[in-house]
């Protein structure tokens, strides 16, 4: 078999691995190159020399990465809703207080967990036993403020934590 007759072989596998390796990244850039490659495919079944096939991929995967994926991310962001997640989904989520937390230090209770926590330089102590939003995370440590009055006091969704003693499962 000639070298030129499988050159839709290496395509076919160069669209494969990139589609694969899209579907771990979810970056849509990848799959630009796919598509590319699957030009390629088609000029080699055409009859087109390695050059011809080249350039169909490069000049195919450049206008897909200019012209579409824009398109499909701005798409997939309308319809996929931002989730903040780790310590950025904390963020002005409410927290009792487990102990006075002042500028110099405290503790909460947040997303079920004792977290030391700090009000902000030069605002007032709160009193434990009293809900607080988290304004911000700074390490380690949830640096919180009062919750307003007309705020609610949980904005979060309850979700039910099992008891830590296994006798007290009622």
């Amino acid at each position: 078999m000639d070298q030129i007759e499988i050159h839709w072989l290496w395509w076919l596998v160069a669209a494969i691995v990139l589609g694969v390796i899209e579907v771990l990244t979810l970056d849509l850039v990848l799959l630009m190159f796919a598509v590319g490659a699957t030009a390629a495919i088609v000029a080699n079944v055409a009859g087109a020399s390695v050059t011809v096939q080249v350039l169909a991929f490069a000049a195919t995967s450049l206008v897909m990465l200019v012209g579409l994926r824009p398109y499909l991310l701005r798409n997939l962001r309308r319809r996929t809703p931002l989730v903040e997640t780790n310590a950025a989904g904390l963020v002005g989520r409410a927290a009792l207080t487990l102990s006075e937390v002042t500028a110099r230090g405290g503790l909460v209770k947040l997303a079920g967990e004792e977290w030391s926590a700090r009000t902000t330089p030069g605002a007032a102590a709160i009193p434990a036993d009293v809900e607080a939003r988290v304004l911000r995370i700074d390490g380690a440590t949830a640096v919180v403020g009062p919750l307003e009055p007309d705020e609610p006091p949980a904005s979060t969704p309850h979700v039910p934590t099992p008891p830590d003693d296994p006798e007290d499962r009622s």
